[in-house]
C-alpha cells in the first residue's frame, strides 16, 4: 500500500532528470496548445477562455495520416479551444494538467496524443495506461481509442474493471497483448499485484476525471501504487472539468513541469447553449411534475438524476408504469447489465435514463438535450457535471432542477454564486428552439 495521504511521489527527489527537447514550433490544430519548450522556464499556465475562433484544423497538428482519416470519419472539422491548447504540446510528450468544461473534447486530446506517439513494442507489454473512476467511463474511453485507431490495425486496446472475472482479463492480456489499457484503479491494481499486468514499458500515464480519483484517499492510494509500477520517465496527463486549487498541487506531484490549462474564472465553466431553470415544489409533488415535463418538453434523450440507488430503481419502475420507456443505471447492478444498458441508451434504443451520480461525470451521450435533477446534487461541482451531460460541444440543451427543501435552495444559491449563472424559475412555456437544435 502507499504511504499516508500526503506522501505522494515527488519527482524532485530523483537524481535523474530528463533534458527537455529543444522547443518545437507548435502546430495549431483541433485539440492542442501553442507550443513552448518543455522545460520549466518555458512552461506556461494557460487560462481558459472558451470563445473559440477556429482558424485551424486538425491537419495543422501534423498528425499521422491514419489519425486524420479517422478524425474525418468521425465528422470533426475544427478543434475545440482546449484541443488547440493541448494537442501540440501533448504530442511532443509534455506532461499536461488540464481543466476544461464538459463536452469540449478533453478525451480526444489524450486519445489522439497517445495514438500519435505510439510505437511498436516488441515486448507485448502496454505502452499507455488510462485510469478513470467508473466502469462506464472506462468503457467509453476504450471506444474512443477504437474509433480513432480505426486505420491503425495493429493497435489493440483493452478495458479492465471490476465485476468481471479476473481470468477473462488474464486471457485478454495473454492473447491480445494490448498496447493501450483503460481501466478502474481497483481492477488494474489487482492485475498488477497478481503479476498478470506488467507496466514496465508504459510511456503514457493518463487520469481522466483526475480530481475524483485523487480526492478520495482509498482511490488515491491505488493510483499511487499503480504509478509506482510504471517507469520513472513517462508522459503524465490529467484531465477534469472541475479542478479545485486544493487538488492541483496533488496532481502536480505526479508530473514534471506540466503544461497547465485552468479555467480560473469559474464563470467560464458554464455551458452557453444550456438553458437552466429550477422548480420549487414539495417532495410529494415531484412525480407529477416530472410526468408533466416529460409530456410537454420535446427531447431527443433525457437524463434524470436522483440521489440514491433505491430512488433510481423506484423512479424507473414508476416511469415505466406511466408508459415512459426508461432505463436505469446504478452501482449495484451486475457489470454486464450496466454496460448493456449504457450501450442501449447510447445507441438511442431508449430515450430516458434514470441515474445516480455514477453517470454524472464524463459520460458522453451526444443526443441528450435535457437533464432533470429530480434530487438536488450535493455540491456545485456535482451540479456542473450533471448538467454537462446536455449541451455538449456547444450544442443547445435544457437543465431543470427540483428544489424541495432549504438545503436544496442553499446548493442552488452556491451554484449561482460560484459560477455566476442566473438560474430562474421554470416558466409555463419554453420556446423549443432554445433547447432543441432546429
Amino acid at each position: 500500500m502507499a504511504e499516508p495521504q500526503d506522501d505522494l511521489i515527488d519527482y524532485e527527489e530523483e537524481e535523474e532528470t530528463v533534458q527537455p527537447e529543444a522547443p518545437v514550433p507548435a502546430a495549431n490544430g483541433k485539440e492542442l496548445a501553442g507550443a513552448g519548450g518543455a522545460d520549466g522556464a518555458d512552461k506556461e499556465t494557460k487560462k481558459g477562455s472558451y470563445v473559440g475562433i477556429h482558424a485551424t484544423g486538425f491537419r495543422d497538428f501534423l498528425l499521422k495520416p491514419e489519425l486524420l482519416r479517422a478524425i474525418v470519419d468521425c465528422g470533426f472539422e475544427h478543434p475545440s479551444e482546449v484541443q488547440q491548447e493541448c494537442i501540440p504540446q501533448a504530442i511532443l510528450g509534455m506532461d499536461v494538467l488540464c481543466q476544461a468544461k464538459s463536452g469540449m473534447g478533453k478525451t480526444a486530446v489524450f486519445v489522439l496524443a497517445s495514438l500519435q506517439q505510439l510505437e511498436s513494442n516488441a515486448s507485448g507489454d502496454p505502452s499507455v495506461i488510462v485510469l478513470c473512476h467508473t466502469r462506464e467511463l472506462a468503457y467509453q474511453i476504450r471506444n474512443e481509442f477504437t474509433r480513432f485507431s480505426k486505420y491503425m490495425p495493429d493497435v489493440k486496446t483493452a478495458v479492465f474493471y471490476g465485476g468481471l472475472p479476473m481470468k477473462q482479463n488474464q486471457e485478454t492480456l495473454r492473447n491480445d497483448k494490448p498496447q493501450i489499457i483503460v481501466g478502474t484503479p481497483g481492477r488494474i491494481l489487482g492485475l498488477i499485484r497478481d503479476k498478470l499486468l506488467n507496466l514496465k514499458n508504459v510511456k503514457h500515464f493518463i487520469l481522466d476525471e483526475c480530481d475524483k480519483m485523487l480526492e478520495q484517499l482509498d482511490m488515491r492510494r491505488d493510483v499511487q501504487e499503480i504509478f509506482r509500477a510504471t517507469p520513472h520517465h513517462k508522459q503524465v496527463m490529467m484531465y477534469s472539468a472541475t479542478l479545485s486549487k486544493d487538488v492541483r498541487p496533488v496532481c502536480k506531484k505526479f508530473m514534471q513541469n506540466p503544461l497547465e490549462i485552468y479555467v480560473d474564472d469559474e464563470t467560464k465553466l458554464t455551458l452557453h447553449g444550456l438553458q437552466q431553470y429550477y422548480v420549487k415544489l414539495n417532495e410529494n409533488e415531484k412525480n407529477r411534475k416530472l410526468n408533466e415535463l416529460l409530456d410537454s418538453l420535446e427531447f431527443n434523450q433525457v437524463c434524470i438524476f436522483v440521489k440514491s440507488v433505491q430512488r433510481a430503481v423506484e423512479l424507473n419502475k414508476l416511469l415505466n408504469e406511466c408508459n415512459f420507456p426508461s432505463i436505469t443505471i446504478h452501482s449495484q447492478m451486475p457489470q454486464e447489465e450496466r454496460i448493456n444498458r449504457y450501450k442501449s441508451f447510447k445507441e438511442f434504443n431508449k430515450r430516458i435514463m434514470v441515474a445516480t451520480d455514477i453517470f454524472g461525470r464524463g459520460i458522453d451521450i451526444e443526443r441528450v438535450n435535457i437533464v432533470i435533477n429530480y434530487d438536488m446534487p450535493d455540491s456545485p461541482d456535482s451540479y456542473l457535471h450533471r448538467v454537462g451531460r446536455a449541451g455538449r460541444f456547444g450544442t443547445k440543451g435544457l437543465a431543470v432542477t427540483f428544489v424541495s427543501s432549504q438545503e436544496d435552495s442553499n446548493v442552488l444559491n452556491d451554484v449561482q454564486g460560484r459560477f455566476e449563472v442566473n438560474i430562474t424559475e421554470l416558466p409555463d412555456q419554453i420556446d423549443v428552439s432554445t433547447y432543441m437544435a432546429s
